[in-house]
């Protein structure tokens, strides 16, 4: 069984009918990339992931069981990391860090360790409004590291970043912890891809218009 399943799912936006029949399967610790034309429904399936959305049809499972039935635990069980870099300009980084990390019962010190692992434990003392747009993702994206979830959920996670830092990134993602980990206790990560020339190798789901595509 896999650990989070997507059966026949269709999305609609308003009168729009964003995609329909998308089907997706991930093992733990597997990764899922969303490809796509703009406007093809790629955020609004992590939403839909994620459980901000309900499906328009078809189902959403974690452990074989409907996340609909129990939206709080499926919340609690995520990273989702958008647009936005949901940071408050006047806490300092790591004030910022300390909060996500606070808000799932981790220490202190695990958000300090996040800011070194990614490259920004010397600007801990720094006001957020002074970062770059680098930098702020790059502290969006310490709550992964900051504090542990069994589900990552990640939009355009590298735009902004620099090429190290898209490296470091990648780096994080096969290894959060920083050890060599079992497929079993890495996270399990679907995001969405902003590259335009990557390819997806999974078959294309039946389109409404042009519906994001899935790869492994």
């Amino acid at each position: 069984m896999s650990l989070f399943a997507g059966y026949d799912i269709a999305c609609r936006r308003g009168e729009r009918l964003v995609f329909r029949g998308l089907s997706f399967a991930l093992e733990a610790g597997a990764a899922l990339v969303l490809t796509g034309a703009n406007g093809s429904g790629k955020s609004s399936l992590l939403r839909l992931m994620a459980g901000l959305l309900p499906p328009h049809t078809g189902s959403l499972r974690w452990a074989g069981e409907p996340i609909a039935g129990d939206p709080a635990a499926h919340r609690a069980r995520l990273h989702l990391i958008g647009h936005q870099d949901a940071l408050k300009p006047v806490l300092t980084v790591l004030e910022n860090a300390a909060f996500w990390a606070g808000l799932r019962g981790a220490a202190s010190a695990a958000a300090a360790s996040a800011l070194e692992r990614l490259g920004l434990s010397h600007l801990a003392d720094a006001p957020c409004r002074l970062l770059s747009a680098g930098q702020k993702k790059r502290l969006s994206l310490a709550r992964l590291l900051a504090s542990s979830a069994p589900l990552w959920l990640l939009d355009e996670p590298t735009t902004g970043l620099d090429e190290a830092a898209t490296r470091n990134l990648g780096d994080k993602s096969a290894r959060p912890l920083g050890d060599p980990l079992s497929t079993s206790t890495r996270p399990s990560c679907a995001l969405r891809d902003s590259r335009p020339s990557c390819a997806a190798s999974a078959a294309a789901p039946r389109q409404a218009g042009s519906s994001p595509r899935t790869a492994r």
